[in-house]
């Protein structure tokens, strides 16, 4: 019997391919999941994508799923769409335009689902984004408490407002010293 065929990694096309930059505008989701329409708190969501030794992954991409202000997934609203798709920039940057989200369960704190892909990964990973100013919500999450306490820093995004927008800063590291958490999913 001949030996397996040797497994190789994927890559890179999931900016060029999967985002709107890379495709004709309008037919596929971007990085604005809510605009000046929607309910809520306006909020940006600014992060960066880094490799195991903190270099940028220039071709990535991030997805986030997120409830509304009122913390109920998949309503979709005027103005409001709940999910999102951004590839990233030379210097492995991403944004996001949304509102806040609400707690979805009693005890939750807001947070938005987010799901990973890059070159040299064959499976995309998971993980969440919480927001530093929630913290006694954050001190009560079930799931952020459950993560090592070394580790849950990972897990928030800083507020740093700019340009009259609540904005957090977000990053997740693939690898290495300092890797983000990530959920089986």
């Amino acid at each position: 019997m001949p030996p397996q065929t040797p497994s190789q990694t994927v890559g890179p096309f999931f900016s060029h391919a999967l985002t709107p930059a890379g495709s004709r505008p309008g037919r596929i989701p971007g990085n604005r999941i809510a605009d000046e329409a929607a309910p809520g708190v306006p909020i940006r969501i600014e992060g960066r994508l880094l490799d195991g030794v903190g270099d940028p992954v220039p071709d990535g991409m991030v997805e986030i799923w997120q409830a509304d202000d009122e913390g109920v997934y998949g309503r979709i609203a005027e103005g409001f769409h709940g999910f999102g798709r951004a590839g990233t920039d030379p210097d492995g940057r991403f944004t996001f335009l949304t509102i806040k989200p609400g707690p979805v369960a009693p005890g939750m704190a807001p947070h938005a689902s987010v799901a990973v892909f890059a070159r040299g990964m064959l499976n995309h990973a998971f993980t969440r984004i919480y927001f530093s100013d929630e913290a006694v919500a954050n001190a009560a999450d079930p799931v952020l408490s459950s993560v090592e306490p070394t580790r849950r820093g990972t897990l928030v995004a800083t507020r740093n407002d700019r340009d009259g927008i609540q904005s957090y800063e977000f990053t997740i590291r693939l690898q290495g010293d300092r890797e983000s958490v990530f959920f089986d999913a």
